[in-house]
């Protein structure tokens, strides 16, 4: 079972000077329900090397068992520091595609033909993808086979225009998560704000939010399974 995790590059929260980047436990649940179901793991991201952290998710309120078993794996983190770079993956050597969110993916991911067309060959080849809180952003422009939105028709959820008032970042991000799924024509589905939710619509995998991270892994590594 070979799956890769798509990280994003970008470090900039638009033109506030603040940082951001990938969000630590949406990376580290899910490297480990893989790696607990036996899973080779290859880690990406466009730039290649070290993708930029949250600094936000890296505060002692949003830490959990498994961010701390990230924090202390010297493997875990130095496969980290030597993400692929995009460019140079192909599709054909993995069995699914998950992708970690945090803000980071709304500037580099959404927008990277790369990213686009490496869904696409996962997409038609039936092979899962899963992306988690503002990953489903990354699907902005991807296509399926008959041309429409990847979502258009299909069941989706992510990241709540209510959870990014909660941040404080709706007027910050270049787009917001939910709007754009609605607007891609996707059946847009959400929970509670914060609260565990994934969606699943053949092989598209969707959480919600960060909470949702751990459950998306395991509906992958599940549909991998063939349960």
């Amino acid at each position: 079972m070979q799956i890769l995790i798509v990280l994003t590059s970008h470090d900039t929260l638009g033109d506030t000077g603040k940082k951001t980047g990938f969000w630590l436990e949406e990376l580290a649940a899910p490297y480990y329900v893989f790696k607990d179901a036996g899973a080779q793991l290859v880690l990406a991201s466009p730039k290649g090397g070290q993708p930029p952290l949250d600094p936000k998710s890296d505060l002692p309120d949003f830490q959990t068992d498994m961010t701390r078993r990230f924090q202390a794996d010297e493997a875990a983190l130095e496969a980290l520091a030597r993400t692929v770079p995009l460019a140079d993956v192909n599709a054909a050597d993995f069995d699914a595609v998950f992708y970690p969110g945090g803000h980071g993916p709304l500037w580099d991911l959404a927008e990277s033909p790369v990213s686009a067309a490496l869904i696409e060959a996962f997409d038609r080849a039936g092979k899962p993808q899963a992306l988690v809180c503002h990953a489903p952003g990354v699907l902005r422009h991807v296509k399926a086979a008959d041309g429409r939105p990847l979502v258009a028709g299909r069941k989706v959820t992510g990241f709540t225009n209510g959870e990014e008032d909660a941040v404080e970042l709706t007027n910050i991000v270049p787009f917001l998560v939910e709007d754009m799924l609605k607007a891609s024509g996707g059946l847009y589905e959400k929970g509670p704000d914060w609260a565990p939710h994934v969606v699943e619509d053949g092989s598209l995998i969707t959480g919600q939010n960060p909470a949702s991270s751990e459950a998306a892994a395991h509906a992958l590594v599940k549909r991998l399974a063939g349960a």
